[in-house]
C-alpha cells in the first residue's frame, strides 16, 4: 500500500514536471524584448477609428514563450515560440487594419521545486491569472473602441488554458464580450481538455487534461509546487461557442492527454515522463491531425474563419 502511494505521488509529480518543462526542452529563456507593451490608441473617439480591424486574432503563447513587456505586434521574448508558426503567416497575409494579429504579453512562467535558489519565477496560478487579465483587457478595449470587430482566439499549452478559460466564460455569458463576437477559439495542448467538449479535428484521444486528471491529487501537488492549482474541468464547458471551440491535442501528450486513472497511477510515472517530448513537437508532429500539422491546420482554419466573416 505504501509503495502504491509513493508511485502515485511520483506519477503526479511527473505530470507537473511536464507542465513546467515541456516547452523548456526546446524554447530556452528567450531574449530581452526591445519594444514595450502599449495599450493601443485612445478609445475616446465618437465613432470607430480608421484602424479598427474586421477581425482581431489574439494569440496566447505557452510557458516560457512570452514576457510581460513583450511587443504584442512583433513578439521577441522567445524567437522559438510555437505560436509564431501561426501568427507570422497571418501577419504576412493580412493588412493590420483588416486583420489585427495581437500576441498576449504576459510573464508565462511556472515556478517549481527545481527553481534555482534566488531565482525569481512567478507561480503557475499567478502567471495564468496575469495572462487572463491582460487578454480580457485587450478584448474589452477593442470591443469598446471597435464595436464591429470580431475575435479569433488561439493559444498553446498555458496559453491554451487561458484561451479556453476565457472562451468558456464568454460562451457561458460571464465573459467580457458577447459570445457572438467570437469567431472561434483554437486551443492546442490544453491542460483542461475534456473528450466531447469542443471539437477535436485530430486523432481520437483516450486521456484528459492534466489539470483534470490531477485534481484529486491537488493537495499533493500544492505540497511540492505551491501555486499550481489543478482546477479540474471548466464549469459549463464552452457553452454558446462550443461549435467553434477547437481542441487540438497530440496523442500521449501528458498535458492534454493524461491517463484518466493518474490518481491510481501504478507504473505510469515512467510513461508520463517519456511522453514529455510530444508536447514540444506540434509544429512537426504528423500524428496529431492526419495529413497536416497542428500549426498548419490552425492557420488554415483561421483563414477560413476570416473569409467567412459576415
Amino acid at each position: 500500500m505504501r509503495t502504491r502511494r509513493i508511485l502515485t505521488i511520483i506519477a503526479a509529480l511527473a505530470v507537473v514536471g511536464v507542465i513546467a518543462f515541456g516547452a523548456a526542452q526546446w524554447l530556452g529563456p528567450g531574449e530581452t524584448p526591445e519594444t514595450p507593451f502599449s495599450p493601443g490608441p485612445s478609445a475616446t473617439k465618437a465613432k470607430e477609428p480608421d484602424w479598427c480591424p474586421a477581425v482581431e486574432v489574439i494569440s496566447a503563447p505557452g510557458t516560457w514563450e512570452s514576457a510581460k513587456d513583450d511587443d504584442p505586434f512583433a513578439p521577441k521574448a522567445n524567437p522559438h515560440s510555437f505560436m509564431l508558426s501561426i501568427t507570422q503567416p497571418l501577419q504576412g497575409q493580412y493588412d493590420i487594419n483588416d486583420v489585427r494579429v495581437w500576441t498576449l504579453p504576459y510573464t508565462a512562467q511556472f515556478k517549481n521545486i527545481q527553481t534555482a535558489a534566488g531565482r525569481e519565477e512567478m507561480s503557475y496560478d499567478d502567471s495564468r491569472n496575469e495572462g487572463t487579465d491582460r487578454l480580457n483587457a485587450e478584448l474589452r478595449f477593442i470591443d469598446e473602441t471597435c464595436p464591429s470587430t470580431e475575435f479569433i482566439l488561439a493559444g498553446f499549452s498555458q496559453g491554451a488554458v487561458i484561451v479556453g478559460d476565457i472562451a468558456s466564460d464568454i460562451g457561458n455569458h460571464r465573459g467580457v464580450v458577447a459570445p457572438e463576437k467570437i469567431r472561434g477559439a483554437v486551443m492546442i495542448a490544453d491542460g483542461r481538455r475534456e473528450n466531447g467538449v469542443g471539437i477535436n479535428p485530430g486523432n481520437p484521444l483516450g486521456g484528459i487534461g492534466a489539470e483534470i486528471a490531477l485534481q484529486p491529487l491537488n493537495r499533493v501537488i500544492q505540497a511540492v509546487v505551491p501555486g499550481a492549482t489543478m482546477r479540474g474541468p471548466r464549469d459549463g464547458g464552452f457553452g454558446a461557442v462550443s461549435d467553434r471551440a477547437i481542441q487540438i491535442c497530440a496523442p500521449d501528450d501528458s498535458i492534454c492527454d493524461a491517463p484518466q486513472d493518474v490518481g491510481n497511477a501504478l507504473g505510469r510515472a515512467r510513461a508520463l515522463v517519456e511522453a514529455n517530448g510530444v508536447h514540444a513537437m506540434y509544429a512537426t508532429n504528423p500524428n496529431v491531425i492526419p495529413g497536416t500539422t497542428a500549426s498548419q491546420w490552425a492557420v488554415e482554419w483561421i483563414r477560413e474563419s476570416i473569409a467567412n466573416k459576415n
